[in-house]
């Protein structure tokens, strides 16, 4: 790290040498994910599973950020950030750090995993330990179930090179000799059935006990030859390109947004190409041809040894019943005032809830709403949807509520990226059964998690709330941390009723008293919040602030941390991804430390505390700390005022600060090294204090 930049012996916060770039940023979160895959503390099947999330994040990373990067020098529109780099110096160290971590991956999966899955009697056969009897029914499979849907494309002046999808498996196949036309191309494509799983699992009578899996490529290599009859195969390998699937939109254009969506769908498979991925022993001239083909350069290819997508194997995790190779199951808890025999109502009247998923239940989210869709006293149901899932029971129970001839309206983000399409059916869905479905406000994605019921109790209209740091979507809600709130407080029903005026309807934009809404307040209350903390610290009082997030990218706020942090303030930071905020700097950032945990379960939960001269306030949030979010969506902060939910969320909070397990501490070069114990300390795991504290584990059932 370079001295700290100064003007006229004041620091500037504005030195790009403050910040570390959000793209490697972004990558480094990635390698931490990999580093689980050898961490055998993780049960091992979790072990692979970890692996396969690598790929599937970085193969996003490449449609998406490395696209974007590339559109700006291809369009002329460079952006440096704070950090002050080129868009061209980005992708380079990209494309350096990427070539590093992806052959690795590559050992950890030859070297480590497969052994130690083979010594678990899980293996992944290669051609060459195909048994005889295995053989003839590997031969079957692909006479019945693979050739039937090849098309191998033979590349001649009437055949030019095909436009492959996004992502798919191909074959590049060198031949020679003369086919029924007497053509001598001497080249040809097969791209893989689409529709076929990439890892087919052998009978149990072909094997002697344990899993035993091919690849899909496996087959198609073996038996090429006959996909070429008469001519003679003298090389058969695998690829696949990666291209931009970040759908672009005109915003200004568009009449009707679903259409426009529908439209883009299918060329989202079509895009620019960003990456190649080739088997390592396919032939330089082969190579160079498809980096030809796909406008490429030797920085764009990568030479993996292996199936060249590992994201494929999470196929195989859900094959395999081995519970001992991965971690026990638990049941989440409830709350006790909501229980399955009164009202949920009558338990959010006794007190606001707090839930923590997964070690508690998401169940009384969606029940909440199933006793919306029935009770007779509920006139009208609002509800936000970003990620939800195709089989959704929040949407069946407002599906049943509008049937039932309830008011209800849904504000539909069509832009979730990757969901669309999903989201584009609920929509279909949803209007079907007579509900009103928006799309939220052009620009702006809808990203804050709401749920408003409006029931008739007496004479009066009673508003009851749903607020989420998470998508309503239960898979999820197993996977990732978040919180779940539900209240009936007056002054945050009617706070959300408004943010859904805003939504549905046109109009200025309304006062709201309690919640912080992006894109109008939160980012400045956020500020104000944290200048109010560095002013207790000028004013030599005690100073606190923890922000819990999944990305810290916005300069101001970066900025204002600086000037906390100088004041005295300290500050934690638990952000599990992007950090573009170097700590322990010397002048600058001496009182802050961030952390990234990474274990069992997605962190998600954005929690935003501020010690406040003893007068804590502390706020829940669908908002990260990134542009996009804080001036770019419509997102909702929220507060959390009873005192012992306070207590308990600060206390959360704590454990990761604590954690000495799965914590990753952030140093000032940007290296993120693992946290560890102290001689004779006592292990500290965040997630597995919480699953004690909150959740029903297979020892306590």
């Amino acid at each position: 790290m370079s001295d700290t930049p100064a003007v006229d012996n004041v620091i500037d916060l504005h030195a790009p040498e403050l910040y570390i770039n959000r793209e490697l940023s972004h990558l480094q979160f990635n390698i931490r994910v990999l580093e689980q895959a050898l961490d055998e503390r993780h049960p091992l099947l979790d072990r692979l599973f970890f692996l396969c999330i690598f790929s599937k994040n970085l193969d996003e990373f490449y449609e998406v950020r490395v696209a974007s990067l590339s559109q700006q020098l291809s369009f002329g529109r460079e952006q440096a950030g704070a950090d002050g780099m080129h868009p061209k110096q980005v992708l380079h160290e990209i494309h350096q750090l990427c070539s590093i971590t992806v052959e690795r991956q590559y050992q950890i999966l030859n070297d480590t995993l497969l052994p130690a899955l083979a010594k678990e009697n899980i293996h992944f056969l290669r051609r060459a330990d195909w048994s005889d009897e295995q053989r003839l029914w590997i031969r079957q499979y692909f006479e019945e179930s693979v050739q039937p849907l090849v098309s191998p494309i033979g590349l001649d002046p009437s055949h030019p090179f095909p436009r492959l999808v996004n992502k798919s498996l191909n074959f590049i196949v060198a031949l020679e000799g003369k086919d029924a036309f007497g053509r001598e191309t001497g080249l040809a494509i097969i791209p893989a059935p689409r529709s076929l799983p990439r890892t087919i699992r052998l009978p149990n009578e072909l094997t002697q006990g344990g899993d035993h899996f091919i690849f899909l490529s496996s087959v198609i290599h073996e038996y090429a030859d006959e996909l070429f009859p008469g001519m003679t195969i003298k090389g058969c390998y695998q690829f696949r390109v990666t291209r931009n699937a970040d759908m672009e939109i005109d915003h200004d254009d568009t009449s009707d947004l679903a259409s426009a969506l529908e439209d883009e769908l299918h060329s989202r498979n079509f895009g620019e190409e960003m990456r190649l991925e080739v088997s390592d022993n396919c032939p330089p001239e082969l190579t160079h041809f498809l980096l030809k083909q796909f406008n490429l350069d030797e920085t764009d290819l990568y030479q993996v040894n292996g199936p060249v997508n590992l994201a494929r194997l999470l196929e195989v995790i859900g094959q395999i019943s081995r519970p001992d190779l991965q971690y026990l199951p638990f049941t989440p808890g409830l709350p006790k005032n909501i229980n399955f025999k009164k009202s949920i109502f009558e338990g959010i009247r006794e007190k606001d809830t707090l839930l923590l998923h997964p070690y508690e239940s998401f169940t009384p989210v969606v029940d909440l709403l199933r006793e919306a869709a029935k009770d007779p006293g509920v006139r009208a149901i609002k509800q936000t949807l970003y990620r939800t899932g195709a089989k959704s029971e929040i949407v069946n129970a407002l599906v049943d509520a509008a049937r039932n001839g309830k008011e209800v309206t849904v504000v539909i983000e069509l832009r979730a990226r990757f969901d669309e399409e999903e989201n584009l059916y609920l929509a279909n869905r949803l209007q079907e059964a007579g509900a009103v479905v928006v799309y939220g406000v052009v620009g702006f994605k809808t990203h804050a998690k709401m749920m408003l019921i409006v029931r008739k109790e007496g004479d009066k209209y009673k508003r009851y709330v749903h607020l989420g740091t998470g998508n309503y979507h239960a898979g999820n809600a197993r996977a990732y941390t978040d919180y779940s709130f539900m209240t009936c407080d007056d002054s945050i029903g009617e706070d959300v009723h408004k943010v859904f005026q805003q939504l549905t309807g046109m109009g200025e934009a309304l006062r709201i008293k309690k919640l912080f809404h992006a894109p109008f307040t939160l980012h400045k209350k956020l500020i104000e919040l944290v200048d109010r903390e560095r002013a207790h610290a000028e004013a030599g009082k005690p100073a606190l602030i923890r922000l819990k997030a999944n990305g810290l990218t916005e300069p101001k706020l970066i900025r204002a941390l600086y000037k906390a942090s100088q004041a005295g303030v300290k500050v934690d930071l638990i952000i599990r991804g992007m950090c573009c905020l170097r700590p322990g700097i010397a002048g600058v950032s001496d009182n802050i430390r961030v952390r990234s945990i990474i274990g069992r379960f997605l962190e998600h939960t954005r929690v935003y505390y501020f010690y406040n001269n003893g007068k804590d306030e502390i706020y829940a949030a669908s908002a990260d700390l990134m542009e996009r979010n804080l001036l770019h969506r419509v997102e909702t902060a929220f507060p959390v005022e009873n005192n012992k939910l306070k207590e308990r969320m600060k206390a959360e909070m704590e454990a990761y600060l604590d954690d000495n397990y799965q914590a990753w501490d952030l140093h000032n070069d940007g290296r993120y090294v693992r946290a560890q114990p102290a001689e004779g300390e006592a292990i500290i795991c965040a997630q597995a204090r919480l699953l004690d504290n909150l959740a029903i584990t297979t020892s306590q059932a």
